[in-house]
């Protein structure tokens, strides 16, 4: 099966206990995975492999805390596009793609087209995202933003 393909991969109880751990813990060694599953280190390895190369596991990364790093400035970005032909649809998504400040970008079935999650250090520095990157993306008709007080669950 190719790496970006959408179609869903059967997961046993095994596939799935070793995805909840190492949600909670990606630098877990494949000795404690594998004793925390029930199975020996060499099949554990081996589903870990295919969860890999059948694109299940996406990455490995770290999660920062980004307050630590002045990074806690939270908007959501209401977007609503002019065009929403797929042609037009591609180049927003390749816009997007460009600007680090995007955290995530979700179509959405609303009034409008899509929702952005930003993050960036203050408001002063959202605003000039905003205008000078989001605005200017192939055939952005208007944004609406609202900004996040506090994270409650990430």
């Amino acid at each position: 099966m190719a790496k970006n393909s959408h179609r869903q991969v059967d997961l046993d109880n095994f596939d799935r206990k070793i995805l909840d751990i190492l949600r909670c813990d990606g630098r877990i060694s494949v000795t404690s995975l594998a004793q925390r599953v029930g199975l020996s280190k060499t099949p554990c390895q081996a589903r870990l492999k295919r969860l890999v190369e059948t694109g299940v596991i996406r990455a490995f990364a770290a999660l920062v805390d980004e307050a630590r790093i002045g990074l806690d400035h939270i908007a959501f970005t209401e977007v609503k596009l002019s065009d929403t032909r797929d042609k037009a649809l591609k180049e927003f998504n390749a816009g997007v793609q460009q600007i680090p400040e995007i955290e995530e970008c979700h179509m959405i079935a609303s009034s409008f087209d899509y929702l952005l999650k930003v993050r960036t250090s203050d408001i002063r520095r959202y605003r000039t995202v905003l205008g000078e990157k989001i605005s200017s993306l192939p055939h952005v008709a208007s944004t609406s933003t609202f900004v996040a007080m506090e994270t409650v669950k990430d």
